[in-house]
């Protein structure tokens, strides 16, 4: 046996890998060689040098393309045979789908498969069979399903996925926890930091600021949130809009929408950001009127930084924020309704102030980023086990988690 075991994960796109920052340090410290594959592009040379992580790059596209995922699957197998990894952990619909029949072709030992969103809970017609399928096969070949969300599981469980005894869910959810006592820290940001980005964009001290990060896309209800700010704009002469996030070509949002958004002197658009904690400290409320989620980071982000949020009441939005406790939960596409909810917290300073502070203190509480990181390592120990693999170079380190 090898001192260390071989670990590979595998993702449609290496931006992922953004969204478990921290896991691939802590999992090299527990003994795991960690290697990683991706398609191609600038982002896979940034996060191999930022995790010193060997990164190989397979063109992977996120549609499906049969000959084009023929000719991936491929590549994948091959890469899989050269570094000989005894688990594979294969992310994201199309990740998972070609990672894990390349990983049961190579016979790896251990496969899992990450469900971090389901595409198909949106999807209509052949597309939705479509992705059932794709799901369906990730599920069959991969040796544990782990999923980001209960809701989300539940989800997977009734449309016939996968099977219960084989999908779980690391303690309460979430693809990485929230790093609540570092980077989302409002105490660990300059005292200056909300009053420098306000200055920035042009937003007076004294506005009242509702924000938004994320992709601008469709399915992140980008239309309902201009709609609803369109309202309460009118209402509000001192409340402002900041959005940190950028346009996406596929899924796009209306000409009209669009137009508003860059158009509006009381609507501020940063573009991509990496470094977001202090666009949270500019805020006041913070909104997520999207359609489908897995488990969504932003509510925990906002949360850990102080804010309260208003989400949308589908899967995945309904595990990271608790409905009157920590924000206010919407039905989906209904533009009336999130800016009743949002109007409530702009009349309502002290309910902002008692949703934040709990939801901070929930993150604190039950979204710890080292904790969600030992129950994955206790389930790759419990299959390392379950297979018949010795480690005490692992063993020593840790104890099984308690799921």
């Amino acid at each position: 046996m090898p001192n260390k075991i071989k670990l590979l994960h595998i993702t449609t796109v290496p931006e992922t890998f953004s969204f478990f920052q921290g896991q691939i340090a802590y999992m090299k410290a527990q003994g795991y060689d960690i290697h990683a594959l991706s398609s191609p592009g600038e982002w896979l040379g940034k996060i191999g040098d930022r995790e010193k992580i060997p990164m190989y790059g397979v063109e992977m596209p996120r549609r499906i393309t049969p000959l084009k995922d023929i000719v991936a699957i491929l590549q994948i197998y091959k890469q899989i045979r050269s570094i000989n990894p005894e688990i594979v952990h294969s992310h994201t619909p199309k990740g998972g789908l070609l990672g894990t029949i390349a990983a049961w072709l190579a016979q790896v030992p251990i496969r899992v498969y990450h469900i971090r969103g389901l595409p198909m809970m949106t999807a209509t017609g052949y597309k939705r069979l479509l992705l059932s399928w794709s799901e369906k096969v990730s599920c069959l070949l991969a040796h544990k399903v782990i999923c980001v969300s209960h809701s989300i599981r539940e989800v997977a469980i009734n449309e016939g996925l996968c099977p219960p005894e084989k999908i779980t869910v690391l303690l309460g959810g979430s693809s990485n926890g929230v790093d609540a006592l570092g980077r989302f820290n409002p105490a660990n940001l300059e005292p200056q930091t909300r009053q420098q980005i306000r200055k920035k964009y042009g937003i007076p001290n004294d506005a009242v600021v509702l924000g938004f990060v994320g992709r601008l896309v469709r399915d992140k209800g980008i239309e309902e949130l201009v709609t609803a700010w369109q309202t309460l704009r009118q209402e509000f002469p001192n409340l402002h809009l900041l959005i940190v996030g950028y346009f996406e070509p596929q899924d796009p949002i209306s000409n009209p929408t669009k137009k508003s958004l860059q158009t509006d002197s009381r609507i501020h658009l940063t573009g991509e950001e990496d470094d977001t904690p202090p666009f949270y400290a500019a805020m006041d409320v913070f909104a997520l009127p999207t359609y489908r989620e897995g488990f969504p980071n932003v509510p925990l982000e906002s949360a850990a930084m102080g804010l309260p949020v208003v989400a949308t009441q589908i899967p995945g939005c309904i595990d990271a924020v608790q409905d009157g406790v920590t924000g206010t939960l919407v039905p989906s596409q209904d533009a009336q309704a999130l800016a009743f909810a949002i109007r409530n917290y702009l009349v309502n300073p002290q309910l902002r102030w008692q949703h934040g502070s709990a939801g901070r203190d929930r993150a604190l509480r039950d979204f710890a980023q080292e904790a969600i990181w030992n129950a994955l390592n206790g389930e790759y120990f419990k299959l390392l086990q379950t297979k018949g693999f010795s480690i005490p170079s692992l063993s020593a380190k840790r104890e099984v988690a308690t799921l």
